[in-house]
């Protein structure tokens, strides 16, 4: 659960400037954000990630390891879309490891990219150069402790929770829903019922968090 005491409110900035700390030339170094849905996980990822420039860093989300919709429906999760076990954990571990691995002279790294118009992964779509020494990768199941996403934690330096205060949150959710064609009914559905549960599991996992952080 999420403490308010451990929750330090900080600007962009601050981000930044921690993230450039961990920074070291000629060597990777990898940044997990984390969070329950609507966050803000994606957009503070890009802004890091522009703010660095190219040559520093890149992002990787954990999103492109959506399952398929065809095998979501064969496993009877489509409804699920979004749960722990509706993504390739251990496809993002291995990637993961991959990245950490990666040194200078190695071969680029293509990650995959969720596309949200479509609700499907397009595979090979993020090069990433041997040279970026920073690798930002987000999601929700950072800090779960079980299946694959230990092993992929075990090879990130540092991740930190994102806590915006909840009616924020889910009004982003909602908006978010309504932006990719469901009905305000339909959305405010999903974000308070499936987001939701997914967001009482995935704050439970704050405590492990090397930061908990709400911009302000």
């Amino acid at each position: 659960m999420i403490v308010e005491q451990d929750v330090q409110d900080v600007t962009l900035h601050e981000l930044v400037e921690w993230a450039k700390a961990l920074v070291v030339p000629g060597e990777r170094r990898i940044l997990g954000l984390t969070g329950a849905p609507g966050a803000g996980k994606s957009t503070v990822a890009e802004q890091l990630v522009t703010a660095l420039g190219p040559d520093t860093a890149v992002l990787v989300p954990m999103d492109g390891f959506h399952l398929a919709n065809e095998v979501l429906i064969d496993l009877g999760r489509l409804e699920r879309k979004g749960a722990h076990d509706t993504f390739d954990d251990g496809g993002y571990a291995r990637l993961i490891a991959q990245l950490r691995a990666q040194r200078a002279g190695d071969p680029v790294v293509y990650a995959p990219r969720f596309r949200r118009e479509i609700e499907e992964s397009i595979g090979s779509s993020i090069p990433v150069p041997a040279s970026v020494p920073l690798v930002v990768t987000e999601g929700n199941y950072l800090l779960l402790e079980r299946d694959a996403w230990p092993a992929a934690r075990s090879c990130i330096d540092e991740v930190w929770f994102l806590a915006p205060d909840t009616a924020v949150r889910h009004a982003r959710l909602i908006r978010r829903h309504e932006a990719h064609g469901k009905s305000p009914e339909d959305a405010a559905l999903w974000a308070l019922g499936s987001d939701e549960r997914n967001a009482r599991l995935i704050e439970s996992t704050a405590g492990r968090a090397d930061r908990i952080v709400r911009l302000r």
